[in-house]
């Protein structure tokens, strides 16, 4: 009887080990987090707490692990996007609180090599951390509201807000490239630069890491030398100029430091350059000096595009502005800033520019309709048998000027048929009591042609 042959055994597959993104903390280091990755979450924990030098009360935990498909080029992804955050540019620590917690994580999460989450901290953690690490309170806690800070920073010597990349990426990308092409961008509001990105303006870093792709001809940026040195540029105010495609390996090469200069926008020489070299200003204005800078740049007839105070559409000293179709709304509105410590702060900014504006995304946030059919708790009338109209409701047949707040205007509601008719802000009374500011518009038989 012929033996039954053995079946050939199955060759064996090995399983590739699992890739993981994680954020850990030490207990006693609660302004700051590593974000790093391990193929084994267990042994990389024990690394942290067994590290030379690491006390026995200073516990390293972890806040969140994930799973990822890739995590060299996650890991890397998140320095490129987090650079200004990071403590060191050649380690991984990071600046921590939890609002920065949450944009760490929500940022992995999206990425595409994401695959599942293993661990995240919980509520309760979280209202620990809160406890150890709050040294001020909230806004909330506090009574204030976004705006509130920034109207504040108006009358605070030195208290300014600094943009985030990110931001500067969103806007600026919504316009057609052309525009830039062959332009001179001239960023004059404190606008680093250094060869250290950390140590520079997100507006500058952000017209030299695009300068060719953008066609720029040249882009000249100031540095303010007598405020909060921010960026670690010292005492002293320069100009950097960068003209023509070529690389640099040392931008110090590219500054000049004239005698006296401060580096102010309204400095002589950043006036000369606005007005002699300028073709387009890109920057976020210093709130404190708001007024004063929006009257240079208007009076400069410069193409621009901005930061400043979402409110600033019903305040007295910019409305002509916007009746006379000298700037409008951006595409975006900025939330976050970066304060002097490099801490997230909550306010109220948005972009405004001259730049033609196509398929403005807000225009969807207006509800044009007939009186009669907006609810009654959005339309009242004050004290002087005003109109006033909220939650972006407007009254398609009433023919009367009426009183609204920022958000249609904002929202492009004077590209669509109406016009601010009085050059100041109006107050309203209901019952005696004051109401917030507003402005005046009503319907015109034509729609602007800012869009073109």
């Amino acid at each position: 009887m012929k033996d039954k042959e053995k079946p050939e055994p199955k060759e064996k597959i090995e399983e590739k080990p699992k890739q993981y993104i994680y954020i850990v903390q030490a207990s006693k280091e609660i302004g700051k987090c590593k974000i790093g990755k391990t193929k084994n979450l267990e042994n990389r924990l024990k690394n942290y707490n067994n590290m030379t030098g690491v006390s026995k009360e200073n516990i390293y935990q972890y806040l969140f692990t994930c799973e990822v498909q890739d995590m060299s080029q996650v890991e890397k992804d998140i320095k490129k996007n987090f650079f200004y955050l990071r403590e060191k540019k050649s380690r991984e620590i990071y600046f921590y609180n939890d609002d920065l917690f949450d944009r760490y994580v929500n940022f992995i999460k999206e990425h595409k090599l994401y695959v599942e989450e293993i661990f995240i901290k919980t509520d309760e953690i979280k209202e620990i951390v809160k406890i150890v690490q709050k040294t001020t309170l909230s806004l909330d806690e506090r009574g204030i509201s976004p705006i509130d800070v920034i109207n504040k920073a108006k009358k605070i010597k030195n208290d300014e807000f600094y943009t985030r990349y990110e931001d500067v990426e969103k806007e600026i990308e919504m316009y057609d490239k052309s525009i830039w092409k062959d332009k001179c961008v001239f960023c004059n509001c404190d606008d680093a630069v250094d060869n250290d990105e950390r140590k520079s303006s997100a507006f500058s870093l952000y017209f030299l890491r695009n300068f060719n792709e953008l066609g720029l001809k040249k882009l000249i940026c100031t540095h303010y030398g007598e405020g909060l040195d921010i960026f670690h540029q010292g005492g002293k105010g320069y100009v950097f100029t960068k003209d023509g495609f070529y690389d640099i390996e040392d931008y110090d090469e590219l500054k000049e430091f004239p005698p006296k200069y401060t580096g102010s926008f309204d400095d002589p020489l950043s006036l000369k350059i606005l007005n002699e070299d300028a073709d387009i200003v890109c920057t976020n204005p210093p709130f404190s000096k708001s007024i004063k800078y929006w009257n240079i740049l208007i009076d400069s007839g410069k193409k621009f595009l901005i930061i400043s105070n979402h409110g600033i559409v019903v305040n007295t000293a910019y409305i002509q502005y916007f009746k006379n179709n000298k700037v409008w709304a951006g595409y975006n509105r900025v939330d976050y800033f970066l304060n002097s410590k490099w801490e997230i702060t909550k306010s109220s900014g948005y972009w405004f520019t001259n730049f033609p504006i196509k398929d403005r995304p807000k225009y969807k946030n207006l509800k044009i309709v007939p009186l009669k059919n907006i609810p009654e708790k959005y339309i009242k009338y004050d004290d002087s048998k005003m109109l006033l109209v909220d939650k972006n409701y407007i009254p398609s047949n009433y023919k009367k000027p009426f009183a609204v707040s920022v958000y249609p205007i904002v929202s492009g509601i004077l590209e669509k048929g109406y016009e601010i008719v009085q050059e100041k802000q109006y107050i309203a009374y209901i019952n005696g009591k004051k109401n917030f500011s507003r402005v005046l518009i009503k319907k015109v038989k034509k729609e602007s042609n800012i869009l073109n």
